[in-house]
């Protein structure tokens, strides 16, 4: 199967530190794919590169088999390249259904109605009932729907999550799972980026460990955890931390 994703020798360096590469990565479509990593081991920076955020140094990024090395992020976005942030900020003075209808805008999505669309996507968030509320109305475990629900709003062929499951309890993490697992049915690709072990080790198909920029270990879930290399660097950050 052709990736939908391709990284190939990838480097970013900020002033004289090298943050990360050459990295070579595929994703294919439909795939979960957990990519974790102790502190600074460069996977937001990867995740930068792909999304447009940081130019990459060296190296090419295609997606859909286009080269988007060199498009903004908006660009990516309207390919279908999605992602949310660690820390949600939904536009305040808006109603939840309003922080949907942003994006779409934005994104010159009037193939169909955007208030119905709209709604489907807080449907399927678990936010309807929310959909004329404030957003800073909202708990932490709704805040952490609505930022999914605004970059699922943009109907994505991939989806990054960075960190969506940080500062919730055990049954609100199992709540964005259920979330990304029925969003992944539906045929888009995840890239989960995530420090709750147990929660990145459930979703993934394939995992990655980043260390120092460079990717140390790929395999599957009980495969990285077994890996002694992980233990080292990641598992024993986690136990000490």
């Amino acid at each position: 199967m052709n990736a939908l994703l391709s990284v190939r020798a990838v480097e970013k360096s900020f002033g004289t530190v090298r943050a990360l590469g050459p990295i070579d990565l595929d994703l294919k479509p439909g795939e979960r794919l957990g990519l974790i990593g102790p502190n600074g081991s460069g996977k937001t920076t990867l995740i930068n590169c792909i999304t447009g955020l940081f130019p990459p140094d060296a190296g090419t990024i295609t997606f859909k088999g286009l080269d988007i090395t060199g498009e903004p992020a908006h660009r990516r976005a309207r390919l279908g390249l999605s992602r949310s942030f660690q820390i949600p900020r939904p536009f305040s003075g808006m109603t939840v259904l309003e922080n949907l209808l942003v994006p779409l805008d934005y994104l010159n999505k009037d193939s169909r109605d955007e208030v119905a669309h709209a709604d489907e996507v807080l449907q399927a968030a678990g936010l309807i009932a929310r959909r004329n509320d404030a957003a800073e109305s909202l708990s932490q475990l709704e805040l952490r729907k609505l930022e999914l629900a605004r970059a699922l709003v943009a109907e994505p062929k991939i989806l990054i999550a960075d960190e969506a499951m940080a500062g919730l309890s055990e049954g609100e993490i199992d709540d964005i799972l259920a979330l990304l697992f029925k969003l992944n049915e539906t045929g888009v690709a995840v890239v989960m980026i995530e420090h709750i072990m147990h929660a990145v080790m459930r979703f993934s198909e394939r995992m990655i460990c980043l260390e120092t920029g460079a990717i140390i270990a790929e395999g599957t879930p009980s495969e990285i955890a077994a890996d002694p290399v992980v233990q080292k660097v990641y598992f024993g950050e986690q136990t000490h931390r």
